[in-house]
């Protein structure tokens, strides 16, 4: 990444803060939503999945660990209710892990026109349901794994298997856990890609985290005075016009020449 132009730089640190803020104002889409506009900018998976990851173990342990110090305790004096659904968490991990690492062999030895190409195909899938206000939904155990497996194996590739995972999640975790499982949730994924990252000799791109991160930050501060706004704002009109920019996105990603 050391030698794109300035404006690139610039337009790769509004993106970042976007990731951060829909991050923390939604629980998950920091990579989905993020992935197709940076690949536009430059056009290497393996480039800034480094950093989204990062910033993925960073913020989600500190919301997680947030969310963990600030139950209050009940008339007997003992904390509330775990803010993290473990038993449900440990059930859909071993679905998973599999798929996960095959999904991490794949973006590793693919080539990286091919990865974004698969990327823009996946985003456009998830985009349409969005604007056709058809989410995907799990309802029967056999649908669960395999959106698990689905959602791991995309998650390996490239880190935008959330709404997949988050449709199974949703089904079986109380609204108040679900939040802060599924940073957990990502801290683990994101863990075993990094190792893998790390093993094959990827370039963790970390001189740029000096002034990502601090991108990603004010996003995360906007996302967290607003997430109460937001989620009352997750209206049918805001994810398709979200799912038509996606669209557009993803599709001139897919036309856009070979460099």
């Amino acid at each position: 990444m050391a030698d794109l132009l300035w404006y690139q730089y610039l337009l790769i640190g509004l993106i970042f803060a976007w990731s951060g803020f829909v991050r923390t104002s939604l629980g998950f889409g920091g990579a989905v939503l993020s992935l197709p506009f940076l690949l536009l900018v430059h056009d290497d998976p393996l480039v800034f999945l480094p950093i989204i990851a990062v910033h993925l173990l960073i913020f989600s342990s500190w919301i997680a660990w947030r969310g963990h110090r600030s139950r209050k305790l009940d008339a007997r004096g003992h904390p509330e209710e775990s803010n993290i659904d473990w038993a449900y968490l440990g059930k859909a991990m071993k679905v998973i892990i599999i798929p996960k690492l095959i999904g991490v062999i794949g973006l590793l030895t693919l080539p990286s026109r091919l990865m974004a190409s698969i990327i823009f195909v996946i985003v456009i899938i998830y985009a349409t349901g969005y604007v056709l206000n058809r989410p995907f939904k799990s309802r029967n155990t056999y649908v669960d794994n395999v959106l698990l497996a689905l959602g791991g194996y995309i998650s390996g590739t490239s880190l935008i298997g959330a709404p997949l995972l988050v449709a199974v999640f949703a089904s079986h975790v109380a609204k108040h856990q679900l939040r802060d499982t599924l940073f957990v949730l990502w801290f683990i994924l994101v863990v075993i890609k990094m190792t893998s990252f790390v093993i094959a000799g990827v370039d963790l791109q970390l001189i740029h985290h000096l002034w990502l991160l601090p991108c990603a930050l004010v996003g995360h501060i906007i996302g967290e005075r607003v997430h109460r706004t937001m989620i009352a704002a997750e209206t049918p009109l805001f994810f398709r016009v979200l799912g038509v920019v996606l669209i557009t996105v993803s599709i001139m990603g897919l036309l856009r020449p070979p460099a």
